[in-house]
C-alpha cells in the first residue's frame, strides 16, 4: 500500500538591507556608548578611591554611598553592552538564515482530507528591543538609588556625631536611628525587586532576538494588532508569546505571509473561522493602500 504524504514548502522571510543597516548602526553606537560610559564610572571609582580611609564603621559613608553607585552603574553600562551585542547577532542570524520562516505541508490533492501541519519560527527583531533593554536597566538603577535612599540617614549618624552639644548628639543620633529602621524598609524592598530583575533578565536575554517555533493548530493563537504599524502576535499555551512587527518586511513580503497565513487556515480543517481572517483582510487592505500611493 503506498502511503501518500503531503506536499511541503518551506517560506523564509529575511530582514530588508535598510532596517538591518539602521538596527546595526543604531546597536553599534548603543555598545560604544555603553562601553565608554562603563569606562568612565571605573575611572571615576579608581581616582575616588584613595580619597578617603576605608575602615569599618557602624554607619554608612557617603563617600561608599558615591563609590557604590559609581560601581553599580559601570556594571548596568557593562550589562547593556552585553545585551545589546547578543542582540546584534541574532539580527545578523535573521539576516542571513531568515527572521520568520513558515513551514507548510499542504493536503496532498489526492487525499484533501488530510488536513495541513505547518510550523512557523518567528524572531522577534523589532528595533523596540532597545528601548526594553534600557528601559529593564534605568528600573534596575532606579531601584539602587531606592535602596541607597533607604540607607541615606545611616549617612546622617556620622555627621551627628560631631555635633558641639552632647544633648545635640544624642537627640541627632535617636532620630538619624528611627529614619534608618525606616529606611531599612525601602532598602530590604528595593533589593528584592533587583535580585528578582536579574534572575527575570536572564529569561529576558535568552529570548530577545531567539527564534521561536510554533505549531499551526488550534492551541497557536495569530493576531494582528494595529493597522499602520501591524504587529503579529503569536502565542502557544507552553511557548514564550512572540511579537513580530510586519514593518520590517518589505510590502510585497508583507502581502504574501499574510496571503500564506489565510491560506494556510484555510486549508487547515481543524482550524475554524476567527477574527484572524478580519485581521488580515484589514492589513491586507491598508498593505496594498500603502503600496499604491507612489514614491
Amino acid at each position: 500500500m503506498i502511503q501518500l504524504q503531503p506536499i511541503t514548502h518551506t517560506y523564509a522571510f529575511h530582514l530588508p538591507e535598510a532596517p538591518y543597516t539602521r538596527m546595526r548602526l543604531l546597536a553599534s553606537l548603543l555598545i560604544t556608548a555603553s562601553l565608554l560610559g562603563a569606562a568612565l564610572c571605573i575611572g571615576l571609582g579608581i581616582l575616588f578611591w584613595p580619597t578617603y580611609i576605608h575602615r569599618f564603621t557602624p554607619y554608612l559613608k557617603w563617600q561608599d554611598a558615591l563609590l557604590a553607585t559609581l560601581w553599580y552603574g559601570a556594571f548596568i553600562l557593562l550589562a547593556a553592552s552585553v545585551i545589546v551585542t547578543r542582540f546584534l547577532l541574532a539580527l545578523r542570524s535573521g539576516r542571513r538564515h531568515g527572521m520568520l520562516i513558515l513551514h507548510v505541508d499542504r493536503p496532498d490533492p489526492v487525499h484533501p482530507l488530510h488536513p495541513a501541519h505547518s510550523t512557523l519560527t518567528v524572531r522577534d527583531l523589532s528595533p523596540k528591543n532597545f528601548s526594553s533593554v534600557y528601559g529593564l536597566l534605568r528600573a534596575a538603577f532606579a531601584c539602587f538609588l531606592a535602596a541607597l535612599l533607604g540607607l541615606a540617614p545611616d549617612i546622617l549618624i556620622g555627621w551627628t556625631l560631631h555635633l558641639p552639644h552632647p544633648a545635640l548628639i544624642v537627640l541627632a543620633s535617636a532620630l538619624s536611628l528611627i529614619l534608618s529602621l525606616a529606611g531599612l524598609v525601602l532598602t530590604l524592598v528595593s533589593a528584592s525587586f533587583i535580585i528578582i530583575g536579574i534572575i527575570g533578565s536572564v529569561s529576558f536575554i535568552r529570548k530577545l532576538g531567539a527564534p521561536h517555533t510554533y505549531q499551526l493548530s488550534n492551541q497557536t493563537t495569530l493576531r494582528i494588532d494595529g493597522l499602520h504599524s501591524p504587529i503579529l502576535t503569536v502565542s502557544c499555551p507552553r511557548l514564550p508569546e512572540t511579537l513580530f512587527d510586519l514593518n520590517l518586511l518589505h510590502i510585497q513580503d508583507q502581502q504574501r505571509l499574510l496571503q500564506l497565513l489565510r491560506a494556510h487556515r484555510l486549508d487547515a480543517h481543524l482550524l475554524p473561522p476567527n477574527l484572524f481572517d478580519q485581521d488580515i483582510d484589514a492589513a491586507l487592505q491598508q498593505s496594498f493602500q500603502h503600496s499604491a500611493v507612489p514614491v
